[in-house]
């Protein structure tokens, strides 16, 4: 079973085919007879498709919103200096290197490391780009927003041509809202910011039938996370399944597809990765035991709902689809991303949560579409029935979840809106460094510092001798915290002799001193 990151869509746009007819009887009575006269439960008539504004004009409005939203979002939890993880520091040291034309070295991860040796992730060398304009590691969380922003549009467009005006809008609103993609922003940014556009434009090409233009946004997916090459060569094979007799100048367009994913994985991991990395090994190659998934197929399939949070995830994906994206065959595309997160021996892997699940909106998203158009041509009366209400059931469904997910903080004056009590101290203690120091810390303040110093995280070995020691003690992911820097650091690099500059709010700052 695969590994995958990221998400894909979109319905399949064949023109249906003519109503069922009834087979000749026993009696000898000629089908061809009967062909003609009317079947009493007949097929929904799907909406015209709006012309004009009223095509674009409401998923424009929508993705405008959810830029606006995240964005908003994104500043309101820098300013509060809420730091999740460290990946946005590492991302943005990442960025500092590109748009200086260096090697992508992240101090960060240690002394000298080529962040290519950690994950695969070429595409992400266009953010020298704007981090040169905005030097800033809240250009990262922009652009991150920007892009989901730009995915919405992309799948309410398509929802529209569907569903019609306002309810096609709505789903691009509940596409907007979905929890993969709010739990994205709330995570800060992760290299996925640029898979999940690239998933919604493949996948509604597949679904208008662009088979070239579907395989050709879904290729540079390969170089944006290693893992994601999996997804490619799944989505190649669901692209080749729709095209079967409908493209006779490609017919194997889908299976190249399934082969550049998959080789690309393969090269990258087993090559590209190890020759880059310090211990010349994929790193995480070692979470997932493939060799015990392939030879025990029971235990690979109880491994996928062996606990809690990975039912609810499982169950939320589907609902969010209206139930009706299980008919669709887009759906098997998040089969990777939901095997390499489940099979892997990190519980932060399996919930909801995190970013994890934002490649998957796509897919899912695609899916109700997809599956909206072949129940439309089921021949069963109450499938086609439900064809009219699966979109309104994943809008109800990703509007019941929003409480529940951080965007909701959004609406409470007394959270994100409010000033952070550790604000001004986190200030002031940043201000006591001077650019271009050398700084040992923990994932407290650690992206407020890599744009004018050089960071290196304290959870590393042999990291060269800083200049300060940041230590905070209630936001760094201590347990416990140090209680004295100047003596952390002391004990750390022996035959060094620090100071305490700052001791504030929580914050203690050391200054080498010999």
């Amino acid at each position: 079973m695969a590994v995958t990151d990221d998400t894909t869509k979109t319905p399949d746009g064949a023109p249906a085919p003519a109503e069922p007819t009834e087979p000749d009887g026993a009696d000898g009575t000629d089908a061809t007879a009967t062909a003609a006269a009317p079947v009493v439960d007949s097929e929904p008539l799907a909406p015209p498709e709006p012309r004009g504004v009223a095509a674009w004009a409401g998923p424009l409005v929508v993705a405008l919103l959810a830029a606006a939203t995240y964005v908003t979002y994104s500043v309101l939890q820098w300013r509060r200096f809420e730091s999740p993880s460290w990946d946005l520091g590492i991302f943005t040291q990442l960025a500092r290197r590109y748009a200086h034309l260096e090697a992508p070295i992240v101090t960060i991860k240690g002394d000298g490391f080529n962040l290519l040796g950690d994950h695969f992730h070429p595409l992400l060398t266009v953010l020298g780009v704007p981090y040169r304009l905005f030097p800033h590691a809240l250009t990262l969380l922009v652009v991150q927003g920007l892009l989901f922003a730009a995915s919405t549009y992309v799948v309410g467009r398509h929802a529209v041509r569907l569903l019609g005006a306002l309810q096609g809008t709505l789903v691009g609103a509940a596409y907007a809202v979905s929890f993969g993609l709010v739990g994205a922003v709330a995570a800060q940014f992760h290299e996925i910011a640029f898979a999940v556009p690239l998933l919604a434009l493949s996948l509604v090409a597949l679904l208008r039938e662009r088979w070239l233009a579907a395989a050709l946004w879904a290729a540079p997916l390969v170089f944006v996370k290693e893992d994601l090459g999996l997804t490619v060569a799944a989505l190649g094979l669901v692209l080749w399944w729709k095209m079967r007799g409908r493209d006779t100048q490609r017919p194997s367009l889908g299976l190249w597809l399934t082969g550049w994913g998959f080789g690309w994985t393969v090269l990258s991991t087993a090559v590209l990765i190890p020759a880059l990395n310090t211990q010349d090994q994929w790193d995480y190659g070692s979470r997932i035991d493939v060799v015990g998934i392939a030879t025990h197929p029971w235990t690979a399939i109880t491994l996928l709902v062996d606990d809690g949070s990975k039912i609810i995830t499982l169950l939320l994906l589907v609902a969010i689809t209206g139930f009706i994206g299980v008919r669709s065959p887009i759906l098997l595309v998040a089969l990777p991303t939901i095997m390499w997160r489940f099979y892997a021996d990190n519980g932060y892997y399996y919930g909801h949560t995190w970013h994890y699940s934002a490649v998957l909106m796509p897919v899912a998203f695609a899916a109700l579409l997809d599956g909206v158009l072949l129940a439309r041509r089921s021949p069963r009366p109450w499938l086609r029935r439900y064809s009219l209400a699966a979109a309104p059931v994943a809008v109800a469904v990703a509007a019941m979840l929003v409480p529940q997910l951080d965007v909701a903080r959004l609406g409470r004056p007394d959270d994100l809106w409010a000033q952070s009590d550790r604000a001004v101290e986190a200030r002031q203690v940043l201000a006591t460094i001077p650019d271009d120091a050398t700084v040992e810390t923990d994932i407290g303040l650690m992206s407020y510092l890599v744009d004018r110093t050089d960071v290196f995280y304290v959870g590393n070995a042999n990291n060269p001798v800083p200049d300060y020691v940041l230590i905070d003690q209630y936001g760094g992911g201590w347990n416990p915290a140090p209680n004295d820097a100047a003596q952390y650091a002391q004990d750390r690099f022996a035959g060094t002799t620090f100071r305490i500059v700052y001791d504030a709010g929580g914050f203690q700052l050391a200054q080498r001193t010999s």
